[in-house]
């Protein structure tokens, strides 16, 4: 008779996604939830976004865009229709049959997992939870979560996992401001607890994506994020420690790398920058790391390329030093202008920024720093209390050193190179423009 239960539950929740008839609930609208709450509807679902920030919720039944890749026009037709709504309500998490959890998942001051976040969704859904829902864990965190933190609590009040409660992983896959990869074009890995977990994530998120890659388990799906982070993280480390060698042998590193990509098999062509930034690859591999030492285990070459990368504003603070000496001019008094503060190109997201470092340690240095930055008008972080100025030629031109931190495809760096008394270029954003 159990087993009958189990079943009617999952033939219930199948034919909801078969008929489109089933309702979502997102958990945290940011970057990663309000773009997958906006595919959701789109998919021909209802879904009801839950935040905390009642500024969030108000914007979004405002049909208001906080989010850079949601565009207002879209949320807002979408609002219209009532295909989407938001509440800070998270007791009307009973009325949905799919919950994904998109919550932030951040390091500790000593680089251990913050979970925090997670946790406190997870007893917000616990304390609606209901037979025939099923609940997808989506935020990056450490092998062995789902299992180990959300499956009991949702356990904990007698529903059984794969049979009365479906539990799944599905990692974000994020990429801010990327024109052609986004969240329904991006293949979407899925890991459920149970057979049945599968095959109920399976038919729901069908529609809303255009591909999913089925694994084996919710640690699966877990690792394929952090492998996927882990790898880029590596080999950024590698081309910023080829950069210092480079630089020690006064060889250009750009023209190094772009000769080694014209080899058509056996090289993937990585660049060297200011340092990582943003929300994934400074975070992730240390997720791995702390989860191995748990393990007994060290995770030398993550440790290493962590190392490496988290160097890099410092070298490039020297490369400035370097640059004012051979002018005969000290960093302290001097005037530097340093342009871009965003982690990357065409983005307004300065989580993790290195440009922050940079600017950090010159104003350390005893420099006076001022920033452009089209995408982020004010800085107030850690310290850094400063607004973007305007990127004039007068602006270029007086000031003893230019820092190029971040290449946005909208500044005229021709214009830089031709003003500039001195420029540290950390992205090669002057190639061919001087």
């Amino acid at each position: 008779m159990e087993q009958d239960s189990g079943m009617k539950i999952e033939e219930g929740l199948l034919g909801k996604a078969d008929d489109r008839t089933a309702r979502f609930g997102v958990v945290g609208l940011g970057y990663v939830g309000l773009p997958l709450a906006v595919e959701i509807g789109q998919a021909g679902f209802k879904v009801v976004g839950f935040d905390v920030q009642e500024a969030v919720v108000s914007g979004i039944n405002a049909g208001r865009s906080h989010v850079k890749d949601v565009g207002n026009s879209t949320l807002a037709a979408l609002v219209k229709s009532g295909q989407v709504s938001a509440t800070t309500d998270m007791s009307r998490l009973r009325e949905v049959d799919a919950i994904s959890i998109c919550v932030p998942t951040p390091l500790s001051k000593t680089k251990d997992p913050d979970v925090s976040f997670v946790l406190s969704a997870a007893d917000a859904v616990t304390r609606s939870i209901r037979p025939g829902q099923l609940i997808v864990l989506e935020s990056t965190t450490y092998p062995g979560t789902t299992r180990e933190l959300l499956l009991p609590r949702i356990e904990a009040g007698g529903l059984k996992v794969g049979k009365d409660i479906f539990l799944a992983f599905s990692p974000e896959r994020v990429d801010p401001g990327n024109p052609t990869w986004q969240t329904r074009n991006t293949p979407k890995v899925i890991g459920g607890v149970t057979p049945a977990c599968q095959r109920v994530v399976e038919a729901l998120y069908g529609p809303v994506f255009d591909i999913l890659v089925l694994v084996s388990s919710p640690e699966a799906a877990e690792l394929v994020k952090l492998l996927e982070n882990t790898f880029r993280s590596v080999n950024i480390g590698l081309v910023n420690e080829m950069a210092m060698v480079c630089d020690r042998l006064g060889v250009d590193v750009w023209e190094v790398i772009e000769a080694a990509a014209t080899k058509p098999f056996g090289f993937m062509k990585f660049t060297p920058g200011p340092g990582l930034g943003g929300h994934c690859i400074p975070i992730d591999p240390h997720y791995l790391a702390w989860k191995m030492r748990s393990l007994n285990y060290k995770t030398r070459f993550i440790e290493v390329a962590g190392e490496v990368n988290s160097e890099m504003p410092a070298f490039w603070v020297r490369k400035v030093v370097e640059g004012l000496n051979e002018d005969s001019k000290a960093v302290r008094g001097s005037t530097i202008l340093v342009i871009g503060a965003a982690y990357k190109k065409d983005i307004d997201d300065v989580r993790e920024s290195p440009a922050l470092d940079i600017i950090r340690l010159l104003q350390q240095q005893g420099a006076n720093i001022s920033y452009h930055d089209p995408h982020v008008p004010q800085l107030h972080e850690d310290g850094v209390e400063l607004a973007s100025v305007d990127l004039t030629a007068d602006a270029v031109a007086d000031a003893d050193c230019v820092v190029i931190a971040t290449d946005h495809s909208t500044l005229d760096f021709g214009m830089v190179g031709k003003r500039a008394r001195r420029v540290v270029d950390t992205r090669n954003a002057l190639a061919g423009r001087r």
